[in-house]
């Protein structure tokens, strides 16, 4: 028996060193799933004549609009025979309209549309795996892009001439500084100029507890009066959570506790290869549960307005629903902000979840006993990667520019690990098997439903976001009967959030749509959500301050940390702590 243990033991570590030596080119993407994606459309294809005769008749139409194209364009203005997707922001500008550029374009946005066509639509082809080699395709032609090389992007070519190819030094400069950076594994250049506690994460606070997974932040009050009911926030435990306490004008932290609410956050502690066992029911015990029985010691006798943010909005609605199925009334409202918690359709990451993905992941996890978020970087590149990867490549390494670092770039730089365990959980409970929205979630041993929620909730989706897409965050109303107010913002998954306001508005490019439905209200799909929502300029921070003032008491005389705290809690250190500096 033991020798038979020893053997499997091998085996893993054996499929464990292959499956991390390919991490770096793969970008975390297992590349077993994507041969079955493209062995899926290719064996289906070669099956459907119908659909190879349809590719057939496409390729010689689109040839021969684009040939009409450059003949027609050669005697004067014509109208293109391919547009661009609306989010491609690439071929924009007016020199990309000049010949010979506009031919190339042409060319390269008809070829794009021909394979979109092909890969899609094959008969028997399962929607995953059509997914995955559309969006795998995609990449790929990317690469091929115009807009990627000297000689046939007109703005980078007229600017290498004028600067006599000193922009290209200094892209060489450039890549090969990014190339030595990867090799060595360095974080990302200054990122010490965004320090926590010095240049960042500057709310004056408390930690007034700690045990081995979170520390527990009170911050300071900066008004006469607060609200008596406090607000526990929630980040994500995949990075650090003081992308909600920036800098002090985009801190959303500072923006609560200056308008007159009593503020704890959690910080995640980052976990190594010893927490590979932590479980998603660890995180819900020792994080939130322990949080809100420290801040009930702290206030007494006051409901809590608990807020959470992307996976921290997922674990808050799970531990919301279990303390509504215990019959705990300690919740006042709860915020979700971009926060899934029907995974059916979740967007693009989901091309990433199945089980060839997860086995794949598991089996790094297990040699490792966690999955560090660099690991993963690649793949959140790649579905934004017009923005994330080929821009940069334009500016930095054509250009020759350098892009400045902010503090939210420095942030995104600054990853955390995920238990083994907990991510395996999080993982099959939640993205591949839907457990929480189909309820089969338990917890301790016991089923959840958020059918069971009885709160008002506040919910907020961005219109841009590539992690947790605005209809699938929708679905909220599918799953409660509460009074929800549904807030959907421009910005992404990052901007869209940390989205402050500012004295003039209209100026931001930032606005909202906003609506309530009441206590088991009728439901209306998202399109007609759109009709009918109110459309605000601006940031939505003060609608969604002014919702929590509605649901909260009459403000009392504001009380320093130190006289809320019980006589046991006679040691704290300053905010931002010690968790949030670990690596």
């Amino acid at each position: 028996m033991e020798k038979i243990v020893e053997n499997q033991t091998r085996t893993q570590l054996a499929d464990a060193l292959i499956h991390e030596t390919m991490l770096p080119i793969t970008h975390g993407i297992a590349s077993a799933s994507l041969v079955g994606a493209y062995l899926d459309w290719a064996s289906h294809l070669a099956v459907s004549p119908g659909k190879q005769r349809d590719m057939l008749e496409s390729a010689a139409r689109k040839w021969v609009q684009w040939v009409m194209y450059v003949s027609n364009s050669a005697m004067g203005n014509c109208a293109p025979c391919a547009q661009p997707q609306p989010q491609d922001k690439r071929f924009r500008g007016a020199a990309w309209g000049k010949i010979p550029f506009n031919w190339s374009v042409q060319a390269f946005l008809s070829m794009e549309q021909w394979w979109s066509d092909a890969m899609t639509d094959v008969p028997g082809v399962s929607l995953h795996h059509q997914n995955v080699a559309e969006f795998v395709t995609r990449q790929w032609l990317d690469v091929w892009s115009p807009s990627n090389f000297v000689s046939s992007n007109p703005e980078v070519l007229r600017y290498t001439l004028a600067s006599g190819g000193d922009n290209l030094v200094r892209g060489a400069s450039n890549w090969q500084r990014d190339t030595m950076d990867l090799l060595s594994h360095r974080k990302l250049r200054d990122t010490e100029t965004f320090l926590p506690g010095k240049d960042v994460a500057l709310t004056s606070g408390k930690v007034i507890y700690r045990n081995h997974l979170i520390e527990l932040i009170q911050y300071a009050p900066t008004t006469k009066t607060t609200f008596p009911e406090p607000v526990l926030i929630v980040p994500a435990w995949i990075m650090k959570y003081y992308i909600l306490d920036l800098s002090p004008h985009n801190s959303l932290v500072k923006y609560l506790v200056d308008h007159g609410h009593t503020v704890f956050m959690i910080s995640w502690n980052n976990p190594t290869k010893d927490d590979r066992d932590l479980a998603i029911s660890d995180y819900l015990d020792m994080g939130i549960m322990s949080a809100l029985r420290m801040i009930k010691e702290v206030t007494p006798e006051k409901q809590i307005h608990a807020v959470g943010y992307c996976l921290g909005g997922t674990l808050l609605a799970i531990a919301a629903a279990t303390l509504a199925r215990d019959g705990d009334r300690i919740l006042a409202s709860m915020t979700l902000l971009a926060s899934q918690l029907d995974f059916k359709e979740p967007g693009q990451l989901g091309l990433f979840i199945d089980e060839s993905q997860i086995a794949y992941l598991e089996s790094i996890m297990a040699a490792q006993g966690y999955l560090d978020g660099r690991q993963m970087a690649g793949a959140f590149a790649l579905i934004n990667s017009k923005d994330l990867v080929w821009s940069k490549l334009v500016h930095e390494y054509l250009m020759g520019g350098q892009t400045p670092l902010t503090d939210l770039r420095a942030w995104n730089a600054d990853a955390t690990r995920m238990p083994y365990r907990m991510h395996s959980e999080y993982l099959r409970k939640l993205y591949l098997n839907n457990d929480l929205a189909e309820g089969r979630f338990a917890v301790n041993g016991k089923p959840i439903a958020l059918q069971d929620l009885r709160l008002p909730i506040f919910v907020v989706g961005t219109e841009s976001d590539h992690v947790s897409p605005w209809k699938s965050v929708f679905k909220v109303h599918l799953l409660t009967d509460c009074e929800t107010t549904y807030v959907l913002t421009t910005g992404g998954h990052n901007v869209g959030i940390v989205n402050p306001p500012v004295e003039s508005a209209k100026h931001t490019g930032h606005s909202y749509k906003i609506m309530t439905r009441a206590p088991e209200g009728r439901y209306i799909d998202p399109e007609a959500w759109l009709l009918q929502a109110d459309q605000q300029e601006g940031s939505w921070w003060p609608a969604w301050q002014a919702w929590l003032a509605c649901r909260s008491s009459k403000a009392v005389a504001a009380l320093p940390i130190s006289e809320k705290l019980s006589s046991k809690m006679t040691e704290f250190e300053d905010a931002p702590g010690r968790y949030v500096g670990i690596v």
